[in-house]
């Protein structure tokens, strides 16, 4: 054997910020291990973190160039694809202008800073990301209601948690580790978990609420309702810090216990205690998860939600949902040159004037893209890059998204594998792993850390995706450094250490201090928590929220139900795999071979379904099959389905994303998108299920 070195690093095989100990033997990762001197997660790793060596040496992996000539991949250098993808945007832009190049990625890998500083100095303001639905459009919905995102104080010993659509210990989602959830939880902190489906927490909950899938709104008004009936909120936060208060009691009056329930299909008196248990247990926070945002309702739901912490007097308390102070770094928004971006090409962007929530955070939502491609209107689209996104499988009405894709004149894709986006691509480029990478980690996050994500190995001819952005701009006339450890320096600068003396120290945390608004207020045109929004009232709509049934539903669409009895709820989470990821790893592939639909023992017997059935899940947009379990934590009028599915062991080039792709199934109509956001509701819609004869 020869000699094994150890390397600290920082994992983003999900969403980030885990501490790694690499071993390296002769040039190869042989181990990968928690770092329990990590201040994130203690040791701890997740399976799809674990599973990291199956990715970075999988044999299916792409690890240089390629170019499509006649239709077939064929292998080329990193100038040649440089110089092609160069040529080509260039050749867009001097005859449709920038904007005609879209530039789109998935939940991100930290490199949101230097794409975006690409797509800004290269002048479009079409920018593709999962933020329309997720994490993004919850920072939206709060800069404009308390100014910043409010993150649970795991740390700070909360009394109380509220578990909202959200599986912690299964997804570590954004500022967020599982473990130091369930730390708080050991400590003996109260749980409610609110969700339609009986899990490993619901099951150990002091109370589970079990509401319809995407009345979330509906049942935080109901909340509210009790809270303010029975007094319980903080009077002198509310006198002192909130703005639009009798306004807001008014439209909460609107929705007493009677009709939340009949819309949520919770019980009066479960309701009332859940809310009397959040209000009285002090402190306490919320914990929000997706669902939340992927609903018509997305930004009104984040400020009922916000709501709730800020008259409870959990806003920013030890113990409640706080505002995390930053280490002093760059932020992504300042390397990233958001200014630079002339007001003539903001002003160009998609949906904007429809979707003015997504036009603030820099962003477009992937119906106006398609659109834009398909027909042109209200220009052409004719180019796009996409950086460690698969819209095809992770986007709602998936085949509008697959003939856009397929419709475009030019299209790039940077992933680790041909993923069947990736397939629909001109050129591929190979994306390196977080094994193979220097970056700041976590500096687009809001909970205080930056870490320092170390190099471990080079494979192949993979480049980071920093460095891809780095070199194309360079190509486009761009300013950029000659490294990516100058660009780490600039980041880092206001710290007063250099890369190379930050790997080192391996993390930086921002000193935190709490009730910062006593002297500070709110970073809002008020000053104040805006349960009126001003924000919204200036663009004239409505600035208290509401709640807006589902778009298909028993209720909306009645004219549906004799087809599709059923209520679909998509997104079901495992363990194993993040969104459309990791499918062809054996270990994680062997815990989870198929896609999994959940329904109740009775709805499978009024069907003739026996457990481990495939079935076809039938939508008004075509027909999907998974594989059945049986769950009696469900209710008998629900379906609850998996997404993310495709098949990389099958060969042709759509490698199966229509055989179980559940977003076939859901509209992403205008109508049905939240309507300043432009969220897609992609979580809920109805559906039948049948038995596969074959």
């Amino acid at each position: 054997m020869g000699e094994v070195r150890k390397v600290r690093t920082v994992c983003r095989s999900c969403h980030g910020g885990c501490g790694v100990i690499a071993y390296v033997e002769d040039g190869r990762v042989v181990k990968v291990e928690g770092d329990p001197e990590s201040p994130i997660s203690h040791g701890s790793m997740c399976s799809k973190g674990l599973a990291i060596l199956q990715l970075a040496y999988h044999p299916q992996r792409v690890l240089h160039p390629m170019k499509k000539v006649d239709g077939r991949w064929e292998r080329i250098s990193w100038d040649e694809a440089l110089d092609t993808i160069a040529d080509r945007f260039r050749k867009v832009i001097d005859k449709y202008g920038p904007e005609a190049i879209v530039i789109g990625q998935g939940t991100g890998r930290d490199y949101e800073s230097h794409l975006y500083r690409f797509a800004n100095l290269l002048g479009t303001p079409n920018v593709l990301t999962a933020g329309h639905m997720c994490y993004v459009s919850r920072v939206g919905a709060s800069l404009i209601t308390c100014g910043n995102l409010p993150v649970c104080d795991y740390e700070g010993g909360p009394k109380a948690i509220v578990l909202w659509g959200c599986n912690p210990l299964w997804t570590n989602p954004d500022e967020y580790k599982g473990e130091n959830f369930w730390r708080a939880y050991k400590r003996g902190a109260k749980l409610v978990v609110i969700d339609p489906r009986r899990g490993f927490l619901a099951e150990r909950a002091d109370l589970w609420l079990q509401l319809r899938p995407g009345t979330d709104a509906a049942l935080a008004f109901g909340f509210l309702h009790v809270i303010i009936e029975e007094g319980l909120y903080d009077k002198e936060f509310v006198e002192r810090y909130v703005h639009g208060w009798e306004a807001f009691c008014e439209r909460v009056r609107e929705y007493p216990l009677k009709r939340v329930s009949e819309i949520t299909w919770v019980r009066e008196d479960l309701i009332r205690r859940a809310a009397e248990l959040y209000a009285t247990t002090k402190p306490a926070c919320i914990h929000w998860g997706v669902p939340t945002e992927q609903a018509i309702n997305c930004t009104d739901c984040t400020r009922l939600l916000i709501a709730l912490m800020a008259i409870t007097g959990n806003l920013d308390a030890p113990g409640g949902n706080v505002f995390f102070v930053p280490p002093p770094t760059r932020t992504v928004s300042e390397f990233a040159r958001h200014r630079d971006l002339p007001p003539e090409q903001r002003a160009k962007r998609l949906g904007g004037e429809r979707y003015r929530l997504a036009a603030r955070v820099a962003l477009i939502t992937p119906k106006v893209a398609w659109e834009a491609i398909l027909t042109g209107k209200p220009y052409p689209l004719k180019a796009g890059l996409l950086c460690g996104t698969n819209p095809v499988v992770t986007r709602a009405n998936a085949r509008e998204a697959y003939e856009a894709l397929k419709a475009l004149e030019f299209l790039v894709v940077i992933d680790f594998f041909l993923t069947p986006t990736a397939e629909l691509a001109d050129v591929f480029l190979p994306a390196a792993t977080w094994l193979e990478q220097d970056h700041v980690a976590d500096n687009w996050k809001r909970h205080g850390y930056v870490l320092a994500r170390q190099k471990v190995v080079q494979i192949g001819e993979c480049w980071q995706d920093h460095k891809i952005f780095m070199e194309l701009g360079k190509r486009m006339g761009q300013q950029w450094w000659d490294t990516v450890e100058e660009a780490l320096d600039y980041l880092l600068e206001p710290s007063g250490l250099t890369w190379e003396e930050f790997k080192k120290v391996g993390y930086l945390k921002g000193e935190m201090s709490y009730y910062k608004y006593r002297t500070k207020g709110f970073s809002t045109p008020t000053g104040k928590v805006e349960l009126y929004c001003t924000t919204l009232e200036k663009w004239g709509r409505d600035p208290l929220p509401k709640y807006v049934e589902v778009p298909e539903s028993p209720l909306s669409r009645p004219d549906l139900i004799g087809r599709y009895p059923y209520i679909l709820n998509a997104g079901l989470r495992n363990p194993v795999y993040f969104h459309s990821e990791g499918r062809q790893l054996s270990w994680l592939r062997e815990i989870r071979p198929d896609p999994i639909v959940e329904i109740h023992p009775e709805t499978a017997r009024r069907h003739g379904i026996q457990e481990g059935d495939w079935v076809w899940i039938e939508s008004p947009r075509g027909r999907v099959k998974q594989r059945v379990r049986l769950n009696d934590g469900i209710d008998p009028r629900v379906v609850v389905a998996e997404h993310g599915w495709w098949y990389p062991e099958i060969e042709d080039p759509g490698h199966g994303w229509d055989i179980s792709n559940i977003n076939i199934l859901i509209d992403n109509a205008h109508e049905t998108m939240d309507p300043v956001m432009g969220a897609t509701n992609l979580r809920v819609g109805l559906c039948n299920i049948s038995r596969c004869e074959d």
